[in-house]
């Protein structure tokens, strides 16, 4: 069962990203701020959910909470910056689009940097004891999807609305095939043997 709050905080805000593990695509990053009585008995961490369940939650998130906000941080950045920066990067630039500002944040897994002085806590797997950090989770996941989606039209080729960007079996292949695009995350191992990718 999943807790409604962390703290005592009035505006206790939960953050997650979705496509860290990925070769292609954003790193996506959603915070939310839960109404006082959100309730809802299908949420639970995305990863748990059923593409379907994801879809017909995304839309009460967006209406029943208080509050919410999403960032893709594109592969150029995560390039620059590291995957780790870059999600810890757009989970902030997330919050910071809040209104109302939270007072605290709830930050799925281990790893966070602060931002204008709120306080936080990092709890790892977080997105399976809290509701804003779920509905967070939620939210990062689906819009991350539909823009694997978008840029599958694109570049059909990797079967991007598939595998989203995952190091699946097709999508190796298809980088061995066709090399990479600029969706893809040139410091990433594209290839297990990286030698034969020519770039």
């Amino acid at each position: 069962m999943l807790k409604f709050n962390f703290s005592e905080f009035e505006y206790e805000c939960g953050t997650d990203e979705a496509g860290r593990g990925c070769l292609a695509g954003p790193v996506t990053a959603a915070a939310v701020i839960l109404s006082k009585n959100f309730k809802n008995e299908l949420l639970n961490d995305s990863k748990q959910l059923s593409e379907k369940k994801r879809d017909l939650l995304k839309p009460i998130i967006e209406k029943e909470v208080l509050s919410f906000a999403v960032t893709h941080l594109q592969p150029k950045i995560i390039d620059e910056i590291n995957i780790l920066n870059a999600s810890i990067k757009a989970m902030q630039e997330s919050i910071l689009k809040l209104n109302p500002s939270p007072s605290y944040i709830i930050v799925d897994g281990n790893r966070f940097k602060p931002i204008n002085n709120i306080p936080f806590s990092t709890i790892i797997k977080g997105d399976s004891k809290y509701m804003s950090i779920a509905a967070a989770s939620v939210l990062a996941k689906t819009y991350r999807d539909k823009y694997m989606d978008i840029i599958h039209e694109e570049f059909p080729m990797y079967n991007w609305k598939k595998n989203k960007g995952y190091p699946t079996k097709e999508h190796r292949e298809a980088i061995r095939k066709y090399g990479p695009t600029k969706y893809h995350r040139m410091t990433f191992r594209l290839l297990p043997e990286q030698l034969k990718l020519e770039i």
